[in-house]
């Protein structure tokens, strides 16, 4: 079956790689995997000290490869970059609600913004977060309309929605993230006339210990999600130094590169999705 008619016979996959510039091993993985084939996007965290130089990679991979902007409120990048802990930006966004902490979450949207359109020379193509702060109570207020005021119609980028797949909700770190934010906020952006994915997963405790535990992850995700539905993955070339999660980021690299993965996608009756926009 040829590539062209797979991508026919068969219901689009978005899938994601996030953290894009915070590390070139990060950096490497999702650029190999886009020119194998195994990403539909990448979201990237322009607070980065490497954000710049690690941008024009990005320019031959679109418009097959979507590219994003990873709003990043809690990541400080070793002292670089002023952000939160992700338990401070939860509590500062569900009891500090008023215009004015608006305005401060749209600002600081803005210069993210403001930063990817520097380097890349457009608007991204969507946008999500960086543990999904971008959900977040006044977060996804702001974003609404930072969105609806900076761009035409045309051109807004469409927003990740953490709204489990399926069954997929029953996973307590599923269910935990959704009740954050997911359902809210993707009923809040529909309402606004703002496009979501139909459906999330890739949630995991970043537990898993070879290429094969990754694997029954993923099929797992892949048995429920529908067309349109976004997967989001965390891929790295190598042990990214101090990362909390160096170790899961090798094993799910290696196994987005493998026959395996091609395999589980063709049992599901599914591909990956190619271009800006969200499938159908």
């Amino acid at each position: 079956m040829t590539a062209a008619l797979a991508a026919t016979s068969t219901r689009p996959l978005v899938l994601c790689a996030d953290d894009y510039a915070l590390h070139p091993l990060i950096d490497a993985a999702v650029v190999q995997l886009a020119r194998l084939g195994r990403l539909s996007a990448t979201s990237c965290m322009t607070t980065a000290p490497g954000w710049a130089g690690a941008a024009p990679a990005l320019v031959a991979l679109r418009p097959q490869l979507a590219v994003g902007l990873h709003v990043n409120l809690t990541e400080s990048h070793a002292g670089a970059y002023p952000a939160l802990g992700l338990k401070q930006a939860i509590v500062q966004t569900y009891t500090q609600r008023s215009r004015a902490c608006i305005q401060h979450w749209q600002a600081r949207l803005r210069t993210q913004l403001d930063a990817f359109e520097a380097a890349l020379g457009t608007p991204p193509d969507f946008i999500d977060g960086h543990q999904h702060v971008h959900q977040l109570p006044g977060v996804r207020q702001a974003l609404q309309d930072e969105i609806t005021t900076r761009y035409a119609a045309h051109e807004r980028p469409w927003l990740r929605s953490t709204a489990p797949a399926g069954q997929l909700w029953r996973a307590p770190k599923a269910l935990t993230i959704a009740l954050l934010g997911g359902w809210a906020a993707t009923r809040c952006w529909q309402r606004a006339g703002l496009h979501t994915n139909r459906g999330f997963g890739g949630v995991y405790g970043f537990d898993a210990p070879t290429p094969a535990a990754y694997g029954a992850h993923m099929q797992g995700w892949l048995a429920q999600v529908q067309a349109g539905s976004l997967v989001m993955c965390h891929p790295a070339a190598g042990p990214v130094p101090g990362d909390a999660i160096a170790a899961a980021r090798t094993v799910e690299y290696a196994y987005l590169r493998s026959d395996d993965f091609a395999h589980a996608l063709q049992a599901q009756g599914l591909h990956i999705h190619q271009g800006a926009r969200l499938p159908g």
